[in-house]
């Protein structure tokens, strides 16, 4: 359990950091407000895509950039949290022993 609450830290500043770089890049280089730039933040990070579509360059630059880096955050925060749940399966199942 401790190990499951160490990994849940970190994937939640992963998550929370990455959610504050993209509403940040939106608002910069989009001018949308705060509640526009999470919302966009907040669909790349889930997988699901961006609401709005971007109109600058700059704010289609940073999108293409920020929803290839947002798919990454996906994978590693799903591979952090099931982690855990991996290593108490493999124990059970005395996998790990008969390796040595």
């Amino acid at each position: 359990m401790h190990r499951w609450v160490l990994h849940f830290g970190v994937a939640s500043v992963l998550v929370v950091g990455s959610l504050t770089i993209g509403m940040a890049g939106y608002e910069h280089f989009e001018r949308l407000a705060w509640r526009d730039a999470f919302m966009n933040s907040a669909m790349l990070l889930a997988g699901m895509g961006p609401v709005n579509a971007p109109q600058s360059n700059g704010g289609k630059m940073f999108a293409g950039f920020y929803a290839l880096y947002a798919g990454l955050i996906f994978i590693v925060v799903a591979a952090l949290l099931g982690a855990p749940l991996f290593h108490r399966i493999l124990h059970k199942l005395h996998w790990l022993d008969d390796q040595v």
